[in-house]
């Protein structure tokens, strides 16, 4: 199920989507993104449940990551007539449907990873499924 809606793309878009073509395609595309969101998160709608993120982060996201395909289905970096030229940014210029760092970031908000980030296994604050931990003030110093 996705949480995004024809509704959602059109009010963010700012036009409406009403052709028949334009919607069987608009409605492929919110598909495809919530599959690539349920590729790399398989437990997005226990996360949903769970309040964070919340369904309109999702709807948002799911809706603008359609409208940078129906702005650009091409994936035109620039065009130009004559003395007028336009650019587009790396981002906006991609022709497929993609969500970007910021918007994978919205979707794993308590997520703590990066270049600097451990958790090995056993240590103090760790949780595997099903294992209990103990208090860190129930863990004596050395």
């Amino acid at each position: 199920m996705s949480y995004a809606t024809i509704t959602d793309v059109s009010t963010r878009l700012g036009r409406p989507i009403s052709d028949p073509l334009e919607v069987a395609q608009v409605t492929a595309w919110i598909g495809d993104v919530e599959a690539l969101i349920l590729a790399r998160i398989p437990l997005m709608a226990e996360l949903i449940t769970a309040g964070s993120p919340s369904i309109s982060t999702v709807t948002m996201i799911e809706a603008n990551v359609v409208i940078r395909k129906i702005l650009n289905p091409e994936g035109k970096q620039s065009e130009g007539i004559d003395d007028y030229r336009y650019t587009r940014n790396d981002d906006a210029r991609r022709g497929d449907l993609f969500l970007t760092g910021d918007e994978w970031d919205l979707l794993t908000p308590n997520a703590s990873s990066g270049a600097f980030t451990v958790t090995p296994y056993g240590m103090p604050g760790y949780s595997a499924p099903g294992m209990y931990v103990a208090p860190l003030e129930w863990i004596a110093e050395p």
